[in-house]
């Protein structure tokens, strides 16, 4: 192989990095999902604009998730899934335990207005991991997993798009 033919190899190796089509719609959908316009209507982020603290701490019925615990796991799960694309360890989310985590019955503003940020930074972080992959990583199922990457990135805009939802539910049974 000639000099010309080992660069333009390299050149395709580099551009398969950053030009696989899966990547703009994977992050494409995590946008849309979280807070880009999005033809579904409200998205995520949408879905949590302008509710107070006490509107989010609000119970549709005993024993049921409010808003404000839902906003939290979908932070948890946002963490989850970059935790799995990066290989990081368990144990690095900022509040204890996982999955759901319960909130105050009566909202402290500054409470919600935290867990607003900590989902927001929850969603830079993964969005910035995915953007970080090469298309090749798509594929590659994390160890312990039996999920590629591309459907984990998938399922986390789903899982958006599903809690946005649910959201806009629970806000139409408010008094």
């Amino acid at each position: 192989m000639n000099k010309g033919t080992t660069r333009r190899t390299q050149g395709a190796v580099a551009a398969s990095r950053t030009t696989d089509p899966r990547m703009p719609l994977l992050l494409a959908m995590l946008d849309e999902a979280y807070d880009r316009p999005a033809w579904h209507g409200p998205n995520l982020r949408g879905s949590l604009r302008r509710m107070t603290a006490r509107e989010a701490a609000w119970r549709p019925a005993p024993g049921r998730h409010n808003i404000w615990e839902i906003a939290v796991h979908a932070a948890y799960w946002k963490y989850a899934v970059r935790r799995r694309l990066t290989g990081e360890k368990r144990g690095s989310f900022p509040l204890k335990g996982s999955n759901w985590f319960e909130r105050p019955a009566t909202g402290g503003t500054g409470s919600w207005e935290d867990d607003l940020r900590l989902l927001d930074a929850m969603h830079r972080a993964l969005r910035d991991a995915v953007a970080g992959l090469r298309g090749a990583d798509l594929v590659r199922v994390p160890p312990g997993g039996r999920n590629s990457v591309a459907r984990l990135v998938a399922g986390a805009a789903l899982h958006d798009v599903y809690h946005a939802g649910q959201i806009r539910g629970i806000k139409r049974l408010m008094p």
